[in-house]
């Protein structure tokens, strides 16, 4: 099993990097392998790239620092382009997302994250807490004891997830049966 994670950052190894790679170091301790993807750059060309390794994967994270009190514009377009190209290899496929701040504006960075999981039917992850870390460097979030047990714990939530799914589909539990889309226009 796989997890692709994001780092929406335009900074390699910043914040956003550090919460992630916490998560990263959970979910190996439960046997499970991730990648963390540089989402930064949100050209179609890495779009596609993601799109490619997301297909393989079996649970993505998607993690932001906070900008003016949301995710950054690069994980938004990004994710935009994203739910465009692989939003069928998106559902039903267990997802989280991670902020970071200096300070403020993380749950409302979840919340727009948050918003691409549920379109796409795929179980949102938590912790024992919003998953967030606060610091202004990636020395000063190792310093937030609290933020980075939540990434362990999503870490571990995650891979038990992963696993009791992969045991319903040993058991023939099968998908949810899937109704033609009905849209209504509310416009006359």
């Amino acid at each position: 099993m796989k997890v692709l994670l994001l780092n929406g950052s335009p900074r390699k190894a910043g914040c956003t990097y550090t919460a992630l790679s916490e998560v990263a170091t959970a979910l190996a301790g439960e046997g499970i392998e991730s990648e963390i993807f540089q989402a930064g750059n949100p050209s179609i060309e890495a779009v596609k790239e993601a799109a490619a390794k997301l297909k393989e994967a079996d649970a993505l994270i998607v993690g932001s620092p906070v900008y003016w009190a949301s995710p950054s514009g690069q994980i938004i377009e990004f994710m935009d382009k994203l739910c465009g190209v692989a939003g069928k290899d998106m559902l039903h496929k267990p997802a989280a997302a991670v902020a970071s701040a200096r300070r403020a504006g993380t749950t409302a960075t979840l919340d727009v994250l948050l918003k691409y999981f549920t379109y796409h039917e795929m179980p949102v992850v938590s912790a024992d807490y919003w998953c967030m870390v606060h610091g202004n460097t990636p020395e000063e979030v190792k310093q937030d004891e609290e933020g980075l047990q939540i990434m362990r714990t999503l870490g571990r939530n995650m891979a038990w997830l992963l696993k009791c799914l992969e045991a319903g589909r040993q058991a023939g539990v099968a998908l949810p049966q899937k109704e033609e889309k009905r849209k209504t226009n509310f416009i006359r």
